[in-house]
């Protein structure tokens, strides 16, 4: 058997048999390989948020455009905050009386 490989071969992977990859490339894709630098900067996602009407609700969900300029860990913190006052919210709904019944109308 011949142990000389030839130039066709140099340039094949020995497992895929495919192209082998350029040093700094990414075998996968073939582009550049990123290198492993920090986390990623932060970016806002363009999640539109809607008003509800309800001026202490949206005051709440204004909060998480915080997120847009946080890195991901102290994305916790905020949505914990806002979860935490939207609960209260709701509860506070459960503390209000509920309205007095209408008389019934038998014209109706």
């Amino acid at each position: 058997m011949n142990d000389a490989i030839t130039e066709a071969e140099a340039g094949t992977d020995p497992v895929t048999g495919g192209a082998r990859a350029e040093a700094g490339t990414d075998p996968v894709t073939g582009g550049a390989r990123a290198e492993a630098a920090g986390p990623a900067a932060a970016a806002p996602l363009g999640v539109p948020r809607e008003p509800t009407g309800l001026p202490s609700v949206d005051a709440l969900v204004a909060r998480l455009a915080e997120t847009d300029h946080l890195p991901a860990d102290g994305h916790l913190a905020v949505y914990e905050d806002v979860h935490q006052g939207l609960r209260a919210e709701l509860t506070s709904l459960d503390a209000r009386p509920a309205p007095a019944p209408r008389p019934h109308d038998p014209r109706s």
